[in-house]
């Protein structure tokens, strides 16, 4: 982390004037697998526009398996990541985990959303439709991803963080039971969801695709890494500015009282 000196800009001067200590969230470490992640993006790009062939039945529209399956898979983590926190928060009022599961929630978001879209573009020339209101793959989860996006406005409406934590978790844990019906649902309601079964048990790919999205995978595993690690730290920063103003506010409250 860098040390807040003559560079630093008032923001991050403001930061370290409240804690003492660093302002940046990255660190050599997220560098490196930031660059890392970019590299790794860079080869799936090439990989899977220009080395893997176009699948005999979908043609060219197989690509958007590298992007929407690892974005899926993404989005189940992160979000269970979140139930996970939410239910440490309740438990043992554990704030690491409730920036956690805040950070995860927002992650998540983010992948449930690409989810979507790509979903969306690849129903588009495969099914004749981007949207079927009628398939219980696609409706589960837009729920899953209106849920969360319920959860990050539960977190930004504000108060007492000890209540703003409470009600954001019950929210995640709502969007928890959700997740095994998203994952399971093109096997409970085959003859309801358009949707195909597992790409990686049942899409019979080829050695090079195969290949191209298990890259993929580990490339997705760390973009995802890289910013939990970002949002953590930025989300674990914002906690303790609150706690440090609340002690100051107390502390002055008290002062007047003593006068």
């Amino acid at each position: 982390m860098t040390p807040v000196g003559s560079l630093a800009t008032p923001d991050e001067a403001l930061v370290a004037s409240y804690l003492g200590g660093p302002a940046r969230t990255g660190s050599r470490f997220t560098f490196w697998l930031g660059l890392a992640t970019l590299i790794g993006l860079a080869a799936v790009a090439a990989l899977g526009l220009l080395a893997v062939p176009a699948d005999d039945v979908q043609g060219d529209t197989v690509r958007i398996i590298f992007v929407h399956v690892p974005s899926a898979l993404g989005a189940y983590v992160a979000f269970g990541l979140t139930a996970v926190g939410s239910v440490m928060w309740l438990w043992r009022k554990s704030v690491w985990w409730d920036v956690t599961a805040h950070a995860a929630a927002e992650v998540g978001v983010l992948l449930c959303g690409l989810m979507l879209v790509t979903g969306m573009l690849w129903g588009r020339p495969t099914w004749g439709t981007y949207w079927e209101w009628g398939d219980v793959r696609l409706v589960t989860s837009l729920i899953l991803f209106l849920v969360m996006v319920g959860y990050l406005s539960v977190r930004a409406l504000g108060g007492d963080a000890t209540s703003v934590a409470t009600r954001a978790a019950v929210v995640g844990l709502i969007g928890a039971v959700n997740l095994p019906i998203v994952n399971r649902s093109v096997n409970w309601w085959a003859n309801r969801t358009l949707h195909q079964q597992s790409s990686l048990t049942e899409g019979k790919l080829e050695d090079l695709t195969l290949f191209t999205l298990f890259l993929a995978f580990v490339v997705a595993a760390m973009a995802i890494c890289w910013m939990m690690v970002h949002r953590f730290r930025i989300g674990w920063l914002e906690r303790q500015i609150q706690a440090r103003e609340l002690h100051e506010a107390m502390a002055a409250r008290r002062a007047e009282a003593g006068r």
